[in-house]
């Protein structure tokens, strides 16, 4: 159902039961709330019965109520304030402990990620980047890290790679400026997604550059300028963006296309780790005599 699930309810008002409709308000009054509870905390909310919530779901066309809080998430993903965020999540925790939950849930978004990842658009990914005449990086605010993580290693394998800094909108496009036909763009955003980087993807695309979204959603902004999308699942932390998965997704990908460019990856490190001996980029730790 691609429809704003509030005017569907809003629009359907009339036709509810006593019951739906109390449901109904919560959700429209309170979505960032609804789209985290179970059926049965719902149903204890506005006082109603589980079973009443299920079949609630069921009038608005989804196939179950995990369907419509998906929708409802979807929704409002990209449009909490980060107050909003702390509060939802505040909700969500409540006497839980902090660091069971936090971990169990970066292990539950992997899990979804290694299920719901399409292989095919993984290698057409991996194939455009061992391609690429240049390979374009762009992550901005919390994505950054990702785009810094993945640039590091990147640099390490291809000469030529182009870290696009942010720091201003006009910069962004100075840099890219000379994209093409010929090169990647590998574009990383998470809710709540960033306007330059989607600006960016929609200029290299217009350039005619191979252009690589590392997002959430197939509804997501990024996607609609993509070639390629590598979709990660992530989720928020109270004000935290949670980007587990999306780090594991760049491993996978940073160990792709280093395993099809073996020999020379081999050389490369042959190199550094006679550099990084000779000029003492690491400690030496020595072995202890036992």
């Amino acid at each position: 159902m691609t429809r704003d699930i509030l005017s569907v309810i809003q629009n359907s008002m009339p036709t509810f039961s006593k019951g739906q409709r109390l449901i109904a308000r919560f959700i429209l009054e309170s979505y960032d709330k609804a789209a985290f509870m179970t059926a049965s905390k719902l149903g204890k909310t506005v006082n109603v019965s589980e079973s009443t919530v299920v079949r609630f779901a069921a009038e608005l066309g989804y196939d179950g109520y995990p369907s419509m809080q998906k929708a409802l998430q979807e929704m409002i993903r990209n449009k909490l304030t980060s107050i909003q965020r702390i509060e939802v999540a505040n909700d969500r925790i409540g006497n839980q402990d902090i660091l069971s939950m936090v971990m169990q849930s970066d292990i539950e978004k992997i899990r979804m990620t290694l299920e719901e990842t399409d292989r095919a658009s993984f290698r057409q990914a991996v194939d455009a980047i061992l391609s690429a005449h240049r390979i374009y990086i762009l992550g901005v605010r919390s994505a950054a890290a990702l785009a810094d993580f993945l640039g590091f290693y990147f640099n390490l394998i291809f000469d030529n790679i182009v870290l696009v800094h942010t720091t201003s909108a006009s910069e962004i496009f100075e840099q890219l400026l000379r994209v093409g036909p010929e090169d990647v763009v590998i574009g990383i955003s998470f809710p709540r997604y960033s306007s330059r980087t989607v600006k960016a993807m929609r200029f290299a695309k217009d350039r005619g550059a191979n252009v690589i979204a590392l997002t959430d959603s197939e509804a997501s902004p990024l996607a609609e300028a993509a070639t390629e999308t590598l979709l990660a699942k992530s989720d928020m932390a109270s004000f935290v963006d949670s980007l587990v998965a999306p780090l594991s997704l760049v491993n996978a990908l940073i160990v792709a296309v280093g395993r099809r460019r073996n020999e020379d990856v081999e050389q490369i490190f042959a190199d550094l780790e006679q550099i990084w001996s000779e000029y003492g980029v690491y400690e030496q730790v020595e072995e202890e005599n036992h």
